[in-house]
């Protein structure tokens, strides 16, 4: 089964859709006018069982099947990123400093193809929640809607969410079950000891070499304190200080990310970077205080989900155009808190060659949006299905 000749049919309206949310973006909670318009279109299918203000600006919209059953989730997110759009398109970011630069315009895009096909068809039994969220890239929405009781409140039992792939050929999906994408963490560590004239470095208590010594530690809990075949990332990507060339500064910073699936090794690698930064600002006579944030967990699919989403791409797309073994990332996603509180499953989907993500000259390829929301459609049918 292609890709569902209804949902086709109005390609060209969801086309018109994604490119009016890739002109207005929005970043974070701060969804307003994005959860509007999502409101807007689902009025206009006829969807009356919409819930707003969840985790500030996420939308919850209700489709009822025919007869008793279950309900699904069905998640898209809806927040930008504070990147200057670079891609000259007509329909280019109005707001200077922030654009679609992950493809969320995309994701509602295809949640709400699948929604007016559902609405029309109610081809299914029980219900759909239709899930709405802001926040994926910072501040963790997905986390505060669930915070906010979203799978008790709806009797949300199962919950699935697609998230486009730069780089895959157009139209394929990858999954797997188990672990897909790592568990975030991040780090801040400020340091302060005493500045002074750089012609007289033995006068001061220089946090600069203290700041680079702690960074070079910090490199070595992954070389020395953790066993390879395990999957850890650790990367500095902040160091800030001084401003100027002869001046010693009062203080330093260092910052930067941490990925793991595993909850033991997530502990060693807080407790080593702990005793790191102790140590490091005892040797050189300096003060320095770890800021150490757990954020997103790992994205882990049901590994029964998984196969069922993966049977249902296979009708869309073809056996050929899905890899449902694929290897684990270690990106991260807030979908990880939906899939902690309910079965499902998380995957792929491919969109050909361009820009990757969170770059400037990124731009969704709107020729997915029909095979996305086809495969949302034909899961909640599977799922669901009406009784003989």
């Amino acid at each position: 089964m292609p890709v569902i000749n209804r949902i086709a049919g109005f390609a060209e309206e969801m086309t018109g859709w994604r490119q009016h949310l890739h002109a207005h973006p929005e970043l974070g909670f701060d969804c307003h006018e994005t959860a509007r318009f999502v409101v807007e279109r689902l009025q206009e299918c006829g969807i009356t069982d919409i819930h707003t203000g969840i985790a500030k600006t996420g939308v919850v919209a209700i489709v009822e099947g025919q007869g008793d059953g279950p309900t699904i989730g069905l998640r898209a997110d809806m927040d930008a990123l504070p990147i200057a759009e670079e891609t000259g398109l007509p329909y280019a970011s109005t707001h200077p400093g922030r654009m679609h630069a992950c493809g969320h315009d995309g994701h509602t895009t295809m949640l709400l193809g699948a929604a007016k096909y559902l609405a029309e068809t109610r081809n299914f039994a029980g219900r759909v929640a239709l899930i709405f969220q802001p926040a994926e890239e910072d501040g963790g929405g997905g986390g505060v809607m669930v915070e906010e009781g979203i799978m008790d409140r709806f009797d949300i039992s199962q919950v699935y969410g697609i998230h486009n792939a730069p780089g895959l050929p157009l139209g394929m999906f990858c999954t797997a079950p188990g672990p897909l994408l790592a568990a975030v963490d991040t780090f801040e560590i400020h340091i302060r000891g005493l500045g002074g004239h750089g012609a007289t470095p033995h006068e001061t208590r220089d946090p600069v070499v203290a700041a680079l010594a702690i960074a070079q530690g910090i490199q070595t809990i992954s070389s020395r304190n953790h066993y390879a075949l395990d999957d850890l990332v650790i990367s500095v990507t902040q160091v800030h200080a001084g401003s100027a060339e002869n001046i010693v500064p009062e203080t330093a910073f260092v910052g930067g990310t941490v990925r793991t699936f595993d909850a033991e090794v997530q502990a060693m690698v807080q407790r080593r970077m702990k005793q790191i930064v102790t140590g490091t600002a005892a040797a050189y006579d300096v003060e320095a205080e770890l800021d150490y944030q757990v954020w997103y967990p790992a994205t882990i699919n049901d590994a029964d989900r998984a196969a069922f989403a993966a049977e249902v791409a296979r009708e869309v797309v073809g056996a050929d155009n899905v890899d449902d073994a694929t290897t684990r990332e270690m990106g991260a996603e807030d979908f990880s808190y939906m899939l902690n509180a309910r079965p499902g499953a998380f995957l792929f989907l491919g969109q050909g060659e361009g820009a990757g993500l969170h770059q400037s000259k990124y731009n969704f390829n709107d020729a997915v949006a029909p095979v996305g929301a086809s495969f949302f459609a034909r899961l909640v049918e599977r799922a669901q299905p009406l009784a003989g």
